[in-house]
């Protein structure tokens, strides 16, 4: 519940402290200055005796004040004022067919390179060469699923060349364009299934690295799962050598602490991969609540796309959904069981 801020002395309170839960609430003028603020403005703090208090800029100005420089009361928070920038600068790369240089997009958003830059990943999570990378690769796998061919889409996904986009492609789809159109044509996938002590568990990885571990009672559920995925690649099962991958990721399952020293081929959309990278921050015996993930990667009213993405997670224990809670710390929803989930939590505590 956020606080009233009633009295003058609550007031003065949140004064002292630069509360920034104060802002909106209520603003302060400074006699000798003859400027009102913000609650959080950062300036030298005033003596008691020159303050008063106003519910509304407008009583401030009312009053024969003007609006702090540096706090800018008169305008929404900074940090409104910065998302609202960034978002602006998302469309502006969501429109262009080429990424803008970073020292365009910071002057599209008034202010310096290194500041842009940091801004910018505050809110998203990203780097703006990333952000655009990941949406170009986005539209990239939009546009195989229904194109008549690769060159068509290459274009209307932002690539000018065929060499640029096969140099990108393997980060952004595991496989070529074509394999990709066609449910993973030509692209081989090793899996093998195993057994741990949460049941059947399935493996599978291109050439970029482990790109599912599957979890379920039954191991022909797994087994449908890869192949729903990629209906075309070719699948190759029971390689030797394959095993040893298998057995690293079963020690993750009894032991998700020791964490797994084995490349990922991790495939999302930007916010999709925002989350699971924060999940991946999360120390092994900690938990969060899918609202407090929100609020890291910078989406603060995103709980339920937070949930959302812990749900499309096909990589169990690497990418650690099991460690996101409810609100009132109990355990919810988990793509391979509650009972796993509490189980993996139970191994990680007892550490």
């Amino acid at each position: 519940m956020e606080h009233a801020y009633l009295t003058d002395d609550e007031r003065w309170d949140a004064l002292q402290r630069r509360a920034p839960d104060a802002d909106g609430v209520f603003y302060y003028s400074v006699r000798t200055t003859g400027v009102y603020c913000r609650p959080s403005c950062a300036a030298r703090p005033a003596l008691r005796r020159n303050v008063a208090f106003h519910a509304t800029c407008e009583q401030a100005e009312a009053a024969g004040f003007r609006p702090c420089l540096r706090c800018k009361p008169n305008l929404p928070p900074l940090a409104q004022r910065q998302a609202a920038i960034v978002a602006d600068i998302c469309r502006l790369i969501d429109a262009s067919d080429e990424l803008p240089d970073l020292d365009s997009l910071a002057t599209a958003a008034g202010m310096s390179r290194f500041h842009f830059h940091r801004v910018f990943k505050a809110h998203t999570g990203i780097t703006p060469k990333a952000y655009a990378a990941a949406r170009r690769g986005e539209r990239l796998k939009a546009g195989l699923q229904g194109a008549a061919n690769v060159t068509e889409t290459l274009y209307a996904a932002g690539f000018n060349s065929s060499g640029r986009l096969y140099a990108a492609t393997p980060g952004l789809l595991g496989m070529t364009p074509g394999a990709f159109r066609a449910g993973g044509s030509g692209a081989v996938i090793r899996f093998a299934i195993g057994a741990c002590s949460l049941g059947a568990i399935l493996v599978a990885s291109t050439d970029k690295g482990i790109c599912a571990i599957l979890i379920d009672d039954d191991p022909e559920v797994l087994l449908r799962d890869l192949q729903d995925r990629f209906p075309q690649a070719e699948l190759r099962g029971a390689e030797p050598d394959y095993e040893r991958t298998v057995a690293q990721v079963v020690g993750l399952v009894e032991a998700p602490a020791i964490g797994l020293d084995l490349p990922l081929d991790v495939r999302g959309t930007v916010f999709q991969q925002r989350v699971w990278q924060a999940l991946r921050e999360i120390p092994a015996g900690s938990t969060v609540s899918y609202a407090e993930l929100a609020r890291r990667i910078g989406a603060p009213q995103g709980a339920r796309a937070v949930a959302g993405a812990c749900a499309a997670n096909a990589l169990a224990v690497a990418i650690p959904c099991h460690r996101v809670v409810r609100n009132d710390g109990a355990l919810s929803g988990y793509r391979w069981g509650v009972e796993r989930k509490q189980a993996l939590l139970e191994r990680e505590g007892e550490r």
